[in-house]
């Protein structure tokens, strides 16, 4: 299967850079200037993943997620974010608009395209089995609709990323077991994934914000990681 690839850069250097060695590994590239011209786009063609700068012309990149993320067709789309901003707070921002992953520029052409195999590899791990098809989880107030990839509190829906909803479920797989930060991003980021555990923290504290009444079922395991149970 030859995956498509959106690239949202306006650096035409890094864009072609990026087109020739994502077109080496056999991926349909498109390349964007702009998130307006990429939205148009995606109305009349859904890639499989998006590459996307956070400094862009008129609406910049945590924009453009935020967009993204609202629309039922698009939001589970993995989103990954190219930019020269490396702090702490700007990767906040770009995983709470609903980002996958996050590469700081300058980054190595190999790295990228490492953390967009193990994307690839993460979304074909999770496609619902057969079998699972109408399998529903239940956690307190927690429900969890697996063929739909729907979260549900209190039976109102709960919008999360492709990857916070792969972390929950996770965490609800394995309720009340304290689950370390690195077995988290092993089995939930991939095993050759080349982040660090601030990923989880991060993810974590977007997931319980989004849970609201039910933010309290993932406790912090003090010298460990993170678990899950009810109140």
């Amino acid at each position: 299967m030859s995956y498509c690839i959106y690239v949202i850069e306006d650096d035409r250097n890094i864009a072609e850079l990026l087109e020739i060695a994502l077109k080496t590994y056999g991926y349909n590239v498109l390349l964007f200037e702009n998130g307006e011209d990429a939205i148009k786009m995606l109305n009349k063609k859904n890639p499989d993943l998006i590459l996307c700068d956070i400094m862009l012309p008129s609406m910049d990149g945590i924009e453009f997620v935020s967009i993204i993320r609202k629309n039922n067709m698009f939001k589970k789309i993995p989103i990954m974010m190219l930019t020269a901003k490396d702090s702490e707070l700007d990767k906040i921002k770009g995983l709470d608009s609903g980002a996958d992953d996050y590469i700081t520029k300058p980054f190595s052409v190999m790295e990228v395209m490492a953390r967009i195999r193990v994307q690839f590899r993460k979304m074909e791990q999770f496609k619902p089995d057969i079998k699972e098809e109408t399998e529903i989880i239940e956690l307190g107030i927690i429900k969890i609709n697996k063929l739909l990839r729907e979260v549900f509190v209190e039976n109102n829906l709960v919008e999360l990323t492709f990857k916070e909803y792969e972390l929950l479920n996770y965490l609800i797989k394995n309720k009340n077991k304290p689950l370390s930060r690195e077995e988290i991003l092993n089995n939930v980021w991939g095993y050759d994934y080349l982040g660090e555990t601030r990923t989880v923290d991060i993810h974590i504290k977007t997931i319980r914000k989004k849970l609201l009444n039910a933010e309290d079922y993932i406790k912090t395991v003090r010298g460990i990681g993170y678990k899950i149970s009810e109140k």
